[in-house]
């Protein structure tokens, strides 16, 4: 690896940060105190701070030179509603509230790249440090762009990064085109007649509808979509009735869709309603039907992919960059980012949990999981690949 002495040396005061962040967590749209503490040390390294934008987003501006290209690096900075189950030192002060996923380490390094740029500025141009709240489930990248994030800030192209349990410590993986999935979810209240469960006849069975429909959907995936493009549709909650003896007057089928295709997307929502509509008639009942499109895919932009690839490359070695890792149905708000920006997406590797000191919970240290723990030795290779990136995306004179 060809990590930058300085961000080295500053690693202990990262690793600080990091723990401090993830032991004080914040849910999406509340991120009050990670904001300060971000604005905070941006301002102590002269960098000049936005605040408010996505409600409480922070942007950090670091200008050199007289070009005007400028580029948009971006880290997420909320915490996810989970009781941590770990017991080291820096673990959950806020019962119910977890850095899960990563955020913590991903607000770290970002701060670890600012630190370097705004001492060195060995760039010409100027770079957007966009902290972003509420990406977990709360759309906080695109609050931010209805906010202005863009206009504002105009960047030819915007960066992330996320950190990849599964991934060997400090590799990278990244892939052109969708890497990420859409997240939509349903919800389908199926209306029929009640009555007494000794007396079907005399009433229409919601439960019997629900559980036709729930076989009639997968054939939407199996047999109505191209077998080329990937699709998931999970019925994850089925709810009816509050006795043994009464037939319900309704059923609700409760779940997720994910492609990495809008068009996919598009076929599999309008034949939902129709085949659940459609049994429904069959048997003289009725259906609610709502579907909501959460995220979209996340889809890398190939320029500035193939751009990315080589900056990893730089820090890490080519051996240690996966250019055709396997994408994931797994959702990311950076998706409306990239729909508006060209960009790309990268992983972390953040290994198996071996870094994980004594105290962790006996749970795998994946993400979303209670006993997970963001790997401290990714700081420096995470804020020595953003800095990297500026210096190749904005060349000094």
């Amino acid at each position: 690896m060809k990590l930058m002495e300085p961000i080295l040396a500053f690693q202990p005061e990262l690793q600080e940060i990091r723990r401090d962040l993830h032991a004080h967590p914040e849910l999406c749209y509340e991120e009050v105190r990670t904001a300060d503490v971000v604005a905070a040390r941006l301002t102590e390294w002269g960098i000049p701070v936005v605040r408010g934008l996505g409600v409480t987003g922070v942007v950090g501006i670091i200008k050199h030179g007289a070009s005007k290209r400028a580029i948009g690096l971006r880290a997420d900075m909320d915490a996810l509603p989970m009781q941590e189950t770990n017991a080291f030192a820096h673990t959950s002060r806020h019962a119910g509230k977890m850095h899960a996923c990563g955020h913590d380490g991903h607000t770290a390094m970002l701060l670890g790249a600012a630190h370097h740029l705004a001492q060195h500025r060995n760039f010409d141009g100027t770079v957007y440090l966009i902290f972003q709240p509420a990406e977990e489930g709360g759309g906080g990248a695109r609050r931010m762009m209805e906010d202005g994030l863009f206009e504002q800030f105009p960047m030819e192209a915007v960066y992330g990064m996320h950190n990849w349990p599964g991934i060997p410590e400090g590799n990278f993986g990244v892939v052109a085109g969708p890497m990420m999935a859409s997240s939509n979810e349903f919800r389908v209240v199926v209306r029929g007649k009640g009555c007494h469960a000794a007396q079907p006849h005399r009433g229409i069975d919601p439960v019997m509808v629900a559980v036709q429909i729930a076989q009639a959907w997968q054939t939407i995936v199996s047999r109505e979509k191209n077998p080329l493009e990937s699709a998931v549709l999970s019925i994850t909650q089925i709810h009816a009735g509050s006795a043994t003896n009464v037939i319900p007057d309704e059923a609700e089928l409760i779940g997720t869709v994910r492609t990495f295709s809008t068009g996919v997307l598009d076929l599999i929502q309008r034949r939902m309603e129709e085949i659940a509509s459609g049994v429904a008639a069959a048997f003289n009942a009725s259906v609610d039907f709502n579907f909501k499109r959460n995220y979209p895919p996340l889809i890398n932009h190939a320029e500035q992919t193939a751009f990315a690839v080589e900056a990893m490359r730089a820090v890490v070695g080519a051996e240690r960059v996966d250019t055709q890792v396997e994408p994931t149905m797994g959702a990311e708000d950076f998706a409306f980012m990239l729909q508006e920006k060209p960009g790309c997406y990268v992983f972390i590797g953040n290994g198996e949990g071996s870094h994980r000191a004594g105290g962790h919970g006996l749970g795998p240290c994946q993400l979303h999981n209670t006993s997970y723990d963001f790997n401290d030795n990714l700081l420096p290779i995470g804020a020595s690949y953003w800095v990297k990136l500026v210096e190749m995306s904005l060349p000094g004179a």
